[in-house]
């Protein structure tokens, strides 16, 4: 297929993209590049594709697609609740643009990364399948529900929606970030000697590499219509439903002489959720993920001593944040989050 990818100078894009190419896909991308430059060791070879940000997209930009993987959002929960007007504005509404001009140029399936954040405050111990109601609790997961919803309305006999609702990733890419959970923990252990957790370490999270994401959206691509078509999936692996205490103990034992602190300063988090992924496994026979969260803990350990991880750099150039707030103060972005020219 010919994929446009969105989104692929980021975290996740830089290493699905060679996942695509490598099961034979033309990948062409498209990214406002705000993120490009977060780079920490060797980075592949980008597909071709314009900078555009994601709200000034076109139908030429989709023209002779295949297919669209889209990734390309203001990614976290601090983004979100800094601006949620832009979260909204990028996140929900340039997303249910690019998707009508999708499937008005013939594009077929739409990949859409949403999040298992949409779950939110689910509590209680049962496992959470994709027909649990959603209760996003952030900017950022309520802008992932309601793309889904108007993606939903779209789905028709020609144009295939399918949402893939990324457990939180983990796991080292060329372009790092890290202001996800066992990222950060794995960082500030190995420049502190100290796992830091500041909740109380009791809410459930699930956990997802980048790359079983990757692996996720190459078999989503290429499975049988009716097995996704216009369906939610939840993206991971049972064997990484984990508390942030078990996380923190998991860092501890991949960085040698790092020693877990839970403050609680930030009270109990009400974003705790233990997700069932059973679903995508029977709509796409033999997927299964990969990593566990020791392997990729001392995965991380490794990428961030080989490539020399900074705390300057862990703290500014590797947080989202960070870098957007860098890139306004210097002028380079207006308050639009848009470059200057």
């Amino acid at each position: 297929m010919r994929v446009l990818l969105t989104g692929h100078q980021g975290y996740l894009g830089t290493v699905m993209a060679p996942v695509l190419t490598a099961a034979g896909h033309e990948v062409v991308g498209l990214d406002s590049g705000l993120f490009a430059d977060c780079v920490l060791g060797p980075t592949p070879a980008d597909p071709p594709g314009p900078q555009v940000d994601l709200r000034d997209v076109t139908a030429e930009h989709v023209a002779g697609v295949d297919a669209v993987i889209h990734l390309a959002a203001l990614s976290n929960d601090p983004l979100g609740s800094l601006a949620p007007e832009l979260t909204y504005d990028i996140n929900h509404h340039a997303s249910v643009r690019l998707a009508r001009l999708a499937r008005d140029s013939g594009v077929r399936r739409f990949l859409y990364a949403s999040t298992c954040s949409v779950y939110g405050a689910a509590g209680g111990s049962d496992l959470v399948a994709e027909d649990a109601p959603l209760r996003p609790v952030t900017p950022y997961a309520e802008s992932k529900v309601r793309v889904e919803d108007d993606l939903h309305a779209l789905a028709d006999g020609d144009f295939s929606p399918v949402f893939m609702r990324n457990a939180t990733a983990f796991g080292y890419s060329p372009r790092l970030r890290a202001d996800i959970v066992l990222n950060n923990l794995v960082g500030h252990a190995l420049l502190s000697g100290e796992v830091l957790v500041l909740s109380d370490g009791t809410p459930w999270r699930p956990l997802v590499h980048a790359a079983d994401i990757a692996r996720a959206f190459a078999a989503a691509l290429t499975a049988p219509r009716e097995a996704v078509h216009d369906r939610a999936f939840n993206i991971g692996s049972e064997i990484n439903n984990v508390t942030v205490a078990e996380i923190a103990e998991q860092v501890a034992e991949a960085v040698s002489g790092a020693k877990v602190v839970i403050t609680g300063e930030t009270g109990a988090d009400p974003r705790s959720y233990r997700v069932d992924f059973s679903r995508f496994r029977a709509a796409v026979p033999g997927f299964d993920c990969e990593w566990t969260v020791k392997q990729g803990a001392l995965e991380l350990a490794d990428a961030y001593r080989k490539h020399g991880l900074t705390r300057e750099d862990f703290e500014r150039r590797f947080t989202r944040l960070a870098v957007l707030r860098a890139a306004t103060e210097a002028g380079a972005v207006d308050d639009t989050l848009r470059w200057r020219r």
